[in-house]
């Protein structure tokens, strides 16, 4: 039995995810404790993003191995870039609300280091999305819903 080469990016995506979404949470939780108010939206839109990864995960992952007629390859692209498009937007967004502020001291850089974090998630998640398209390019000349995954149990 072969292993898939791209699990072991899903592992490090589902890690990067986590991780984001620890660091997020913190920065979130300081900012309602120090400033009793709403964390700001680049924050709260990273904690989604981590959320967002962690369930497109469970399909990414579950989908094509366990149920397959879910597992079409356009909707396996389309998870892959939408999810893709949320960390380009989410750190960028945080990247630019560091950088129009003074911004001094450990939560700072947590803030900081959780832009860098959700920048290495989104450049993981570029590189499956590729992969995708790859294979939705590479298999367009026969039938849509033949899929690798669906290839290896007809045989």
């Amino acid at each position: 039995m072969a292993i898939n080469p791209i699990l072991p990016l899903r592992g490090i995506q589902t890690v990067t995810a986590i991780v984001v979404l620890g660091l997020t949470g913190y920065v979130s939780n300081w900012w309602l404790g120090y400033w009793h108010a709403m964390a700001p939206t680049q924050i709260n839109f990273l904690i989604f993003c981590s959320i967002w990864s962690n369930v497109a995960l469970v399909y990414l992952i579950l989908a094509p191995a366990k149920f397959p007629a879910a597992a079409h390859k356009y909707a396996i692209l389309a998870v892959e870039s939408v999810t893709m498009l949320f960390w380009f937007a989410g750190f960028v967004a945080l990247a630019v609300f560091l950088g129009n502020r003074v911004c001094l001291g450990h939560v700072c850089s947590v803030a900081k280091g959780a832009t860098g974090v959700a920048a290495v998630s989104w450049a993981l998640f570029a590189a499956t999305t590729v992969m995708a398209a790859l294979h939705c390019w590479r298999t367009s000349r026969h039938d849509p819903n033949n899929g690798p995954h669906q290839r290896m149990q007809e045989v």
